[in-house]
């Protein structure tokens, strides 16, 4: 694996949940809960119905959130608000990862479907905060999930980073497709490998990843 390719990356832009710390965490579960339950309270229905709603706006629109705005022209606000109040508890400070994100030459970005405050917290959880040059959420992308198209362009354009320069980290690896065909090298970052075109590196961890980057651009 290449890692020289990354010598002359100027912009490093970071996935947040299953990105910025590790799946065994589960803090998604209690978000989970929480998007099923707002589902249920606001549409009137039951677990089953609620759960069968989110898959379909997962499979269509990208996001639970993308479903509800397009299809019940549901207000984003209060629904970020109220699924993304869950405890931090679960998640520990990494120093390794932190002093490895800060080593990275360039500017630093965080680029989540969450909102941004709830990435604030997450960051301040895992002992990142202060790595990052800006932190973006969904609404930054006037609530355009990721993988759309028109999400990373309202992101990326309002960066204004060159795209030529730029890497991006996922653990989905449906959102690597538009940052590739924007010229981004594209790493995943899950246990297991997605065999895709559009996924330039696969690392099973972001820290051990970006250790072997250091080696090879430091």
């Amino acid at each position: 694996m290449d890692h020289g390719a990354f010598s002359d990356v100027t912009t490093w832009v970071f996935d947040l949940d299953h990105t910025l710390y590790p799946p065994s965490a589960r803090l998604f579960d209690l978000i989970e809960v929480r998007m099923r339950d707002w589902v249920m309270r606001t549409l009137g229905v039951d677990a089953t119905e609620a759960d069968r709603l989110r898959l379909h706006y997962w499979q269509t629109h990208g996001t639970t959130l993308a479903g509800l705005m397009r299809e019940h022209d549901v207000d984003p606000a209060p629904y970020l608000e109220d699924v993304h109040d869950i405890s931090m508890a679960s998640l520990v400070p990494d120093p390794v990862l932190a002093a490895r994100i800060g080593a990275l030459r360039g500017r630093r970005i965080v680029y989540t479907n969450g909102c941004a405050p709830y990435a604030e917290r997450v960051l301040a959880a895992r002992g990142l905060t202060g790595l990052f040059d800006a932190v973006y959420g969904v609404e930054h992308a006037d609530f355009h999930p990721k993988p759309d198209a028109a999400a990373f362009e309202r992101v990326f354009g309002r960066d204004g980073f060159d795209r030529s320069r730029a890497a991006m980290f996922e653990d989905d690896p449906r959102n690597l497709i538009v940052p590739d065909a924007m010229g981004l090298r594209t790493v995943h970052i899950a246990p297991e490998r997605a065999d895709a075109p559009h996924v330039h590196f696969h690392a099973p961890d972001l820290s051990t990843f970006l250790g072997e980057i250091a080696e090879h651009t430091g």
